[in-house]
């Protein structure tokens, strides 16, 4: 099993979930072949991309145009098959069902994500977010309790990496969540 080097993937001036924060989410979500994942406010792709190459079928929708563009090269770079939506969500989101959900970015919309999650992540389905503001987190922890998630696991990972002249530099402190839905 191949991960994917951030320096690997195209970029532009989209936001990119880095690998150190993409491998835990990998683990957070259990990805594994066959898995059917929606990747939410997908912005490069690399959640996406790292997903299908571990054999998840996988529908990244991304609202900008810039966004939209890099997913299709970074797909088209790696040979992975995603299923790219240009728009917003949730009211551009597929009527299918997953097993698994990524966040990454909710456009201020997490109580109609979380709606549109009730009919289409199946019982058991795994949802995981990203989020760098205690104002998201703390939504998301609400809507999590509303809609009765279980096992919920909230890791914050701050990263900081070596450049070549020794010095450690920061990256953004990034709060992970993970839930489990039970329909009961």
């Amino acid at each position: 099993m191949k991960w994917v080097k951030d320096e690997d993937f195209i970029r532009g001036n989209i936001p990119m979930t880095k690998f150190n924060i993409r491998i835990l989410i990998m683990g957070y979500l259990s990805i594994e072949e066959g898995d059917r994942l929606l990747d939410i406010g997908a912005g490069t792709g690399s959640v996406s991309i790292e997903a299908a190459a571990h054999g998840a079928k996988v529908w990244s929708i991304e609202r900008e145009e810039e966004g939209i563009r890099l997913i299709k090269c970074n797909s088209n770079k790696f040979n992975v098959e995603v299923n790219i939506v240009h728009g917003e969500a949730p009211q551009n989101l597929p009527n299918q069902k997953f097993n698994k959900c990524f966040i990454g970015g909710s456009g201020g919309k997490l109580e109609e994500i979380f709606l549109y999650l009730e009919e289409n992540l199946e019982h058991k389905g795994i949802l995981c977010g990203n989020f760098i503001t205690l104002k998201n987190l703390n939504q998301f922890m609400e809507l999590l309790n509303k809609y009765n998630y279980r096992d919920i696991e909230v890791q914050l990972v701050q990263i900081s990496v070596m450049d070549k002249i020794g010095l450690l530099k920061g990256q953004n402190p990034i709060f992970i969540v993970k839930g489990v839905k039970y329909d009961d």
